[in-house]
């Protein structure tokens, strides 16, 4: 695969390195409402940064692509398109650095969908939010689950 803008390490202002020249950005897939709903997470594989931890499928934006267009491209990649018809519920952003940050789109779908697309993507899974905090978490990722759930509603407080 060639490499697109955006890929590449990046110095943060706050000394850790991450991927993303010009940020990152991922989606968070739910299903369902109200105590039924439930989330698609993905297992990062061993051969991408952060392997062996749990997240939502994302990775680097390219030079003037919008978050959501660069969430949904690396979703594509990673774990399949997503069913439609599909909308957007929330994003949150995860800034940890002034020069950084990760955004993370809320995405309603109508039914499961996800498997492992390529190399990055070791297993895929659907949980409720309960069971989010159970497994083993990207660290980025752990930190903006507080705010994604609270942005599944009610059901996924």
């Amino acid at each position: 695969m060639a490499k697109r803008s955006g890929d590449g390490f990046l110095q943060c202002a706050d000394g850790h390195v991450r991927w993303g020249l010009f940020g990152a950005a991922g989606v968070l897939f739910a299903l369902g409402d109200g105590p039924e709903v439930e989330v698609l997470l993905q297992l990062r594989s061993a051969h991408a940064h952060e392997g062996g931890t749990w997240s939502c499928p994302g990775g680097a934006i390219d030079e003037g692509e919008s978050t959501l267009d660069a969430a949904l491209r690396e979703a594509a990649e990673e774990v399949g398109a997503p069913p439609e018809p599909w909308s957007v519920v929330g994003e949150y952003v995860f800034a940890p650095a002034s020069d950084w940050h990760y955004t993370t789109a809320v995405v309603r779908v109508p039914h499961r969908f996800g498997s492992t697309v390529n190399f990055e993507t070791e297993d895929v899974r659907w949980c409720t939010p309960d069971r989010v905090a159970e497994l083993p978490l990207h660290p980025g990722f752990a930190a903006a689950w507080p705010h994604l759930r609270t942005l599944l509603g009610p059901e996924g407080e």
